[in-house]
């Protein structure tokens, strides 16, 4: 990497893509899922909260044009608070929680285009499961990828099996395979999920589910820190698990995650965002700035970069 970079976070790439600092606008669109709905499970996986995976995002109403009112109400709310911070900004609007692929196509035509039709908003971010792609899905992102900046969230979180049916998650890595298979095939941008510290794994089983999802042309990646939060069933399953035992083992293995991750993708996270009041373990992982800050350090002292171990 030059010039002192030493990964290539999204945030670097948005700003040589849009000459300017971009942000990401958290849109909950009213979404289930169906590993909560009983298509494959009731209650989500074992380490998502009861709100799902978006607990920042502003909770919106129930049927279709309340919800896309409420999108653009959500926008504006978000972009009047940043734009004295950041006033010349351009905005993704990020559909994050739950499975925002998982509606009948006319929905979520009329959903994401109330947010692409904002002349405010720049691009669109979608986090789905794998296995909520259908044709007519697919057929859909294509549309919109011709003309809009555009990348689709693949949680995987493990490539591993008995992790995955251990956390109750509900498709193998063949579905994984086969959405980013298909979504590449129509010039979709790919973003891969991960977590790193789910229980059972050792650092080694995580390090390959890194591996496994870069050696695929993948546009990013996210490594979410593992928190075990008060409202999920893992809380119950395992009331004493604790992840990683300090910042410094954690940044230690984000360090060795980094050197295996081929320089082009783009990094999109490396910790993860819990409220202090849900969070069990680790108890410090709600520190985020002094997370990244003790990654940034272990990458300078160690004079590393993204893509060094490859």
């Amino acid at each position: 990497m030059q010039g002192g970079i030493r990964f290539n976070s999204i945030g670097n790439e948005l700003r040589k893509t849009f000459g300017r600092r971009t942000v990401k606008l958290s849109i909950d669109a009213g979404f289930t899922c169906p590993n909560r709905d009983g298509t494959c499970g009731y209650g989500g996986c074992a380490f998502c909260s009861g709100d799902g995976s978006g607990e920042l995002a502003a909770h919106l109403s129930a049927d279709t044009e309340a919800l896309a009112s409420a999108i653009s109400s959500s926008i504006s709310e978000q972009i009047s608070l940043l734009s004295d911070k950041w006033p010349d900004a351009a905005y993704i609007a990020y559909f994050q929680s739950h499975t925002n692929t998982y509606a009948p196509v006319s929905i979520l035509r009329r959903l994401y285009y109330q947010a692409l039709d904002d002349p405010r908003i720049s691009g669109i971010a979608i986090a789905t499961r794998p296995d909520c792609l259908g044709e007519d899905v697919l057929d859909l992102l294509e549309e919109i990828s011709r003309s809009h900046y555009m990348w689709v969230e693949l949680g995987l979180q493990t490539i591993h099996e008995e992790t995955s049916l251990a956390m109750g998650i509900g498709y193998d890595l063949e579905v994984y395979d086969r959405a980013v298979s298909e979504l590449l095939s129509r010039g979709i941008r790919v973003v891969t999920h991960l977590i790193l510290g789910l229980p059972g794994e050792t650092e080694e089983m995580m390090l390959d589910s890194v591996r496994y999802v870069c050696s695929q042309p993948i546009f990013g990646i996210k490594l979410h820190l593992m928190n075990v939060v008060k409202t999920s069933r893992l809380s119950e399953m395992m009331p004493d698990y604790v992840p990683f035992g300090s910042i410094e083992e954690y940044a230690d293995l984000v360090v060795r995650c980094l050197e295996i991750i081929p320089p082009e993708i783009t990094i999109h996270r490396l910790t993860g965002d819990v409220p202090r009041r849900l969070l069990i373990a680790p108890e410090w992982s709600y520190r985020k700035r002094t997370i990244l800050n003790k990654i940034n350090s272990e990458l300078a002292a160690r004079d590393t970069h993204q893509g060094a171990a490859l």
